[in-house]
């Protein structure tokens, strides 16, 4: 199912996902200088789930320039506090800074997934979830760093929900794919309607 999809994301949890979901996929991470992007639409006010969106097609559309024959999933992910844009964090001082900001507020994590087929874009979603941390110490976030960093440095908010991060939430709303980084049921519906894949 799906031989030509490839996703152009290095994640291994986005890949993961899709192959427990029974599509085969190979991977091409293309190089995509996501900091300009994102200050180019930070100049523009653009909101935040823009920013997901032109990250996700701008992956996209590279590779698909490279593979114009074959289907293409670019994603990113980008975490929306009170409509700031962080990214992940690239020191542990980082890191534990974005937790301090993070605890005892809610948060929006925005996942987007762009589909190419024929080096154009076919279909897009962003999906849409609601993390509440809770008002933990800097002790706490200090012994959760030394337990897990540098691994959640490739993570916005420096956790990862689906290891130890979940035990810095008190609540959470939305899916955990679009937790994880991709909104995977959108994008199986939308295969499934089209008969890409047997429904």
């Amino acid at each position: 199912m799906e031989s030509d999809l490839i996703l152009a994301s290095g994640s291994e949890i986005r890949r993961r996902m899709l192959e427990s979901a029974g599509l085969t996929l190979r991977i091409d991470s293309p190089r995509v200088d996501e900091e300009s992007i994102r200050e180019a639409m930070a100049a523009e006010s653009a909101s935040p789930r823009d920013t997901a969106d032109t990250l996700a097609e701008a992956k996209a559309s590279k590779v698909a320039a490279r593979h114009p024959e074959a289907r293409v999933l670019g994603c990113d992910q980008v975490l929306d506090l009170d409509r700031e844009v962080l990214s992940k964090p690239s020191t542990r001082d980082e890191a534990a800074d974005q937790l301090r900001r993070l605890r005892g507020k809610t948060h929006r994590l925005l996942s987007a997934a762009v589909l190419f087929e024929g080096a154009e874009p076919v279909w897009r979603h962003v999906g849409t979830a609601r993390l509440t941390m809770r008002p933990v110490s800097d002790t706490f976030i200090d012994a959760y760093l030394d337990r897990n960093w540098p691994a959640v440095g490739d993570s916005v908010g420096a956790y990862k929900i689906e290891e130890e991060g979940v035990r810095l939430f008190a609540h959470l709303q939305g899916d955990l794919f679009t937790i994880q980084g991709l909104p995977l049921l959108e994008f199986l519906n939308f295969l499934t309607d089209r008969g890409s894949i047997p429904g």
